[in-house]
């Protein structure tokens, strides 16, 4: 059973490590998307259209803004969350609950790849 292992193989470690990585990548390219999406200051041609209409465009874009700033900093998080577990991977305490001490599952952790807690401890939490 693999809870009762103290840590993860080294061959598990190295399959996490390619996972996380590629995830880190992805995550970065969204990121910067997101980045560019928010600083974008293109004119959608309302220069000729009425002032009302203009007042709707400008209220949208500034929430547009809004929300790609909280998209940025969530995404953000997440790389750092991922960058972390990578830092975890290497000091071999990766996949370890940081409540229980046991592994965390697996299959938890390649769907949560910078989960830090078994859904024993998740649960506990509630």
């Amino acid at each position: 059973m693999a809870e009762d292992r103290q840590r993860y193989s080294d061959a598990d470690l190295e399959e996490f490590r390619v996972l996380i990585q590629a995830k880190i990548d992805k995550a970065e390219r969204d990121l910067m998307l997101i980045r560019e999406s928010f600083i974008n200051d293109k004119n959608n041609g309302t220069d000729d259209t009425s002032p009302t209409f203009k007042a709707f465009e400008e209220g949208a874009e500034t929430l547009s803004k809004e929300q790609n700033a909280i998209l940025a900093g969530r995404q953000e998080k997440f790389v750092r969350d991922l960058k972390n577990a990578l830092v975890r991977i290497q000091n071999k305490t990766y996949g370890i609950c940081r409540v229980t001490g046991k592994l965390i599952a697996k299959e938890r952790l390649k769907a949560v790849p910078h989960a830090t807690l078994s859904i024993e401890a998740k649960n506990m939490q509630r």
